[in-house]
Parts: structure tokens; sequence; C-alpha cells
């Protein structure tokens, strides 16, 4: 495995866990995700914002990880 699949794994099982974690208090505890916890925002719309920030976060990181440990022969030129 590359060390780039790796870094994917990882970064995927960090966010698989953040989804798990907002699945979770959805099903077994609705009622707190109407609390309000920033600015009159409650937890459902802050956390899921978090976890569409969260993605977009994780795929620039791995984009520039990746870039560094690319092999200059990997580029395939059309």
């Amino acid at each position: 495995m590359s060390s780039n699949s790796r870094i994917g794994l990882v970064l995927f099982s960090m966010y698989l866990l953040f989804y798990v974690g907002f699945v979770a208090v959805n099903a077994f505890s609705p009622e707190s995700m109407e609390q309000s916890v920033m600015s009159g925002l409650n937890l459902a719309l802050v956390y899921g914002f978090g976890l569409i920030i969260g993605a977009v976060v994780m795929s620039g990181v791995y984009g520039l990880i990746s870039r560094d440990s690319a092999e200059p022969g990997d580029v395939k030129e059309a």
C-alpha cells in the first residue's frame, strides 16, 4: 500500500468517526441537537457545517501531503 493510500485511509477514518458521532447523537439523543450552542444556532446546524468544513480541510491536507510525496514520473501527460 502506498503512503498516499495510507494517508487517505487515516483521513477517511477520522472523518468517519466524526460522522458516526453525528449520526449517533441524532439517533440516540435527538433532543440534544435542538439545543442552542453558539449565537442562537442549534447543535445540528453547527455540527453539520463542521462536518462539511472538516471534509474540505481534510481534502486540502491530503492534497498537500500527497503532492509532496508524488514521484516526478507519476504525472500523466495528455
